[in-house]
């Protein structure tokens, strides 16, 4: 779509849903929330398995959050980034940020063919470098 996602990202007071993220360490999940957390970015942790994640106060899904986020942040498998989708919609979040390997097919069509605007198979951790 039009909007620039990695743009909003400039805003101090951006906030990012990481769906996926988890303290597995070979997990992209971990990898990315601790890597957004350094560069002092307010991060969402959300994984229906977990409590916490790296010290900080986990949510089941999106609507558990305390507040809407900026970004939502995928990196989980397809079938599961659809369903995402589905109550990102519902809850009238719009800025989709999808990780490599979130992605197939299905969910590219549900994109494009949703009210999202998205950024896709690009990685939010090379997109941030610079503000390391």
């Amino acid at each position: 779509m039009n909007l620039d996602i990695a743009s909003l990202l400039d805003d101090p007071s951006a906030t990012i849903a990481l769906v996926g993220a988890t303290e597995n360490p070979s997990k992209y999940g971990s990898v990315i929330f601790r890597d957004l957390t350094r560069k002092g970015y307010a991060v969402y942790p959300v994984n229906p398995g977990r409590t916490s994640v790296h010290g900080h106060a986990a949510y089941p899904d999106l609507a558990s959050l305390p507040a809407p986020p900026t970004i939502v942040n995928i990196v989980v498998p397809p079938d599961v980034t659809l369903k995402i989708l589905s109550d990102a919609e519902a809850l009238g979040i719009r800025n989709i940020w999808l990780q490599p390997g979130a992605e197939s097919p299905a969910v590219m069509e549900r994109l494009t063919s949703g009210p999202f605007e998205y950024l896709a198979l690009a990685c939010i951790m090379v997109q941030t470098r610079s503000m390391a």
